[in-house]
């Protein structure tokens, strides 16, 4: 895979917490005026079925989240978090986006990643800890890149540092 493809990957990834302030699911931005990091796009509903539906969701944050903890690169930013809640939040991001039936009410990249240091080489573990996840669940590799789309965008509001 190449490190473009994995940089697309990983761009609406990591620490997310909930936030009391829900979103229209569709809309290009917050209310604070963020993009928004669960845009629904109804063509990728095929691929939300290449995910396996919200159960295949929840099982590869299941295995993403394992990976994180393993890799010492990634786990300093997860082993302190309430990593239930970022799987819930990860599932629910990725569940919208892949025009799913869920409500993404977490935060936006923005105020997720304020305060967390992230930089180029920890974001890129964490594209690899995923790649390796979805390929243990046999999501195509057309579908991860289709993700990967929606995803980019958001890479300016994760890297901090």
């Amino acid at each position: 895979m190449s490190k473009m493809t994995h940089y697309l990957l990983a761009l609406g990834l990591g620490l997310m917490s909930a936030s009391s302030a829900a979103f229209a699911q569709d809309a290009m931005t917050t209310p604070t005026g963020a993009p928004n990091p669960a845009p629904r796009d109804a063509s990728l509903k095929p691929v939300f079925d290449d995910f396996g539906g919200k159960a295949g969701l929840v099982s590869l944050m299941d295995d993403f989240m394992t990976n994180l903890l393993a890799d010492a690169r990634t786990r300093p930013y997860f082993e302190n978090a309430d990593q239930a809640h970022i799987k819930a939040e990860l599932v629910d991001q990725f569940c919208v986006i892949l025009d799913g039936p869920c409500t993404y009410t977490g935060k936006d990249m923005v105020q997720a990643h304020r305060n967390l240091g992230i930089d180029r080489a920890g974001f890129y573990a964490l594209v690899e800890d995923l790649q390796l996840a979805m390929n243990k669940h046999n999501i195509p590799f057309r579908s991860q890149n289709k993700l990967l789309g929606k995803l980019a965008p958001m890479h300016r509001e994760v890297v901090t540092k």
